[in-house]
């Protein structure tokens, strides 16, 4: 019964043993083997057998990108001012033997390679400089600690600074900068407004005042043509009436004739024409010689006829 027992118990041992010699490697994953304490391989994704008790598994690596913050690290720019920076590190596995085998505590020594490079950079930088090259900083950063971790296996993808943060002294000063900045471009917008609406009033008086010059301007070329048209009628008429009264005189004289009249009688109806075509406006009349003799006779003829 003894020896029964012995047996499973042994049979569980082995099979025990070689399940536990049978490793699963999960996707984005690495393990470094090692057969007698030297390094034997890397496992990728997969399943894998070591033999047992001659081969352990030394580290179990993991390939994913990774992110670190480390605390803030005081820094002292060139124009000595102490500041608090804190960084954080996007970083990412790509040879697990190195990363096994090439540095005791790769996390503290990338914080210690972080702090000393931060140190470095911000030394060469005054403070204004400082708070406005976050850029600049950052790409540094990354291109430093990328080199001194390729030995490691290590690659740095990008480092960025989370918090800047100046001594007390220096916030206060830096936001009574800003407050006073703040206030001189609200009294640049406020005069420029002003000005702006300076400007636009002006402009409106100016197009006002043209606007009832040039009404004023066709309000005159208006009366003007009114004026014209009117004594344009005015003298159409008058040439109108006077030959009306020429046709008439024409008329008298021609009947005259045709009833026998002499050349006397039709010499003073011309005379009398002229009167009224005078009408007595014109200032001067000129009447042909043959008609200015019987001029005194018309008036002798008149003062006859008065004394009858």
């Amino acid at each position: 019964m003894g020896a029964v027992v012995g047996i499973i118990v042994l049979i569980i041992i082995v099979i025990w043993v070689l399940a536990s010699c049978i490793k699963i490697v999960p996707q984005a994953h690495a393990y470094v083997v090692e057969r007698l304490g030297a390094y034997q391989g890397t496992w990728s994704v997969g399943m894998h057998f070591k033999t047992p008790f001659i081969d352990k598994i030394a580290k179990k690596v993991l390939l994913k990108e990774q992110v670190v913050d480390f605390a803030p690290q005081p820094v002292i720019t060139k124009d000595n001012v102490t500041m608090r920076i804190d960084t954080i590190v996007f970083f990412q596995i790509t040879d697990p033997k190195l990363y096994a085998y090439g540095v005791e505590n790769p996390i503290m020594a990338i914080e210690n390679l972080t702090a000393t490079t931060l140190r470095n950079i911000i030394g060469d930088m005054e403070l204004d400089q400082t708070l406005n090259s976050r850029e600049i900083i950052n790409a540094k950063m990354s291109s430093t600690l990328d080199a001194a971790t390729d030995p490691w296996g290590i690659k740095v993808n990008r480092v960025e600074l989370k918090n800047i943060i100046p001594p007390a002294g220096i916030q206060d000063a830096m936001e009574k900068q800003m407050k006073a900045e703040r206030e001189r471009r609200e009294a640049i917008l406020r005069a420029e407004g002003e000005k702006k609406s300076t400007v636009l009033v002006a402009e409106g008086q100016k197009e006002s005042a043209i606007l009832e010059a040039q009404a004023e301007k066709e309000a005159a070329i208006l009366r003007a043509e009114a004026q014209k048209e009117k004594m344009i009628r005015e003298a159409e008429g008058q040439a109108e009436a006077i030959m009306k009264v020429q046709q008439a005189t024409a008329d008298g004289i021609r009947m005259l004739k045709e009833a026998g009249a002499d050349d006397a009688v039709l010499q003073l109806k011309s005379l009398e024409a002229f009167g009224k075509a005078a009408d007595g406006k014109a200032t001067k009349i000129i009447i042909p010689s043959d008609i200015q003799g019987l001029a005194g006779l018309a008036t002798s003829f008149k003062e006859v006829i008065t004394e009858k």
